[in-house]
């Protein structure tokens, strides 16, 4: 669960992001950064967006092991995460991890720091703070031109040593995110779609345990 959201960290999934004062920005790529910032200002003229995506496990071959689909709705600082059995909200100030199966909800506050990762912060410029990053160049996946840059995190004690971030060529979107950890492990996200909702009330982001009887709730505050 904690590898979901690095992305989303890909959303509350819940890496640390801290700024590295002083990065020496030689190490980065300014083409790079001319396709990011084109991701990071289409999806701000976005209203309330939604993405829909594929959570992927893999193992070092690259075979996915396991797939989940999901559902994540954005608005301002907030977000609800749908993903198979399991709901996160955050009304930017407070953080609800809702386990159906065991009709359980966890609360927490917001990293008060705003370094969290969130959803938002995927789409927008979290790399101009917390990575170096380059362009490898273009492939060819599912008819679509995508480019390839490679992240690395400034911060060494995160558990993951590298991000590889497909972006659709077309549409200066998203296509995919795949976290490489130092343990062996990785695990992408494959965004589906990515659009404007309808207006959303701001209580959406609230979990309202009225709506599930006996729920437990495991208060961290």
């Amino acid at each position: 669960m904690k590898q979901l959201f690095t992305l989303l960290s890909f959303v509350s999934l819940t890496f640390i992001a801290q700024a590295q004062p002083g990065k020496n920005p030689t190490q980065n790529d300014p083409d790079a950064k001319k396709i990011l910032d084109k991701v990071s200002s289409g999806f701000k003229a976005l209203n309330a967006p939604q993405a829909t995506f594929t959570y992927n496990v893999e193992n070092a071959q690259g075979k996915v092991l396991s797939s989940k689909k999901g559902v994540v709705t954005m608005k301002g600082n907030r977000y609800k995460v749908n993903l198979d059995g399991m709901e996160i909200y955050s009304d930017g100030k407070t953080t609800w991890n809702f386990d159906k199966s065991a009709n359980e909800v966890t609360v927490d506050n917001v990293n008060s720091s705003g370094s969290a990762m969130t959803p938002q912060k995927l789409f927008t410029n979290f790399y101009d703070r917390d990575f170096y990053y380059k362009l490898n160049g273009v492939k060819k996946e599912g008819g679509k031109s995508l480019q390839e840059i490679e992240l690395t995190p400034t911060d060494k004690t995160r558990p993951f040593h590298k991000i590889y971030v497909l972006i659709d060529k077309a549409t200066n979107r998203i296509y995919s995110a795949k976290f490489l950890e130092k343990t062996g492990e990785r695990y992408s996200y494959v965004v589906n779609s990515l659009k404007s909702s309808p207006s959303i009330s701001d209580s959406y982001f609230i979990f309202d345990k009225s709506r599930y009887p006996g729920v437990e709730v495991v208060d961290l505050r």
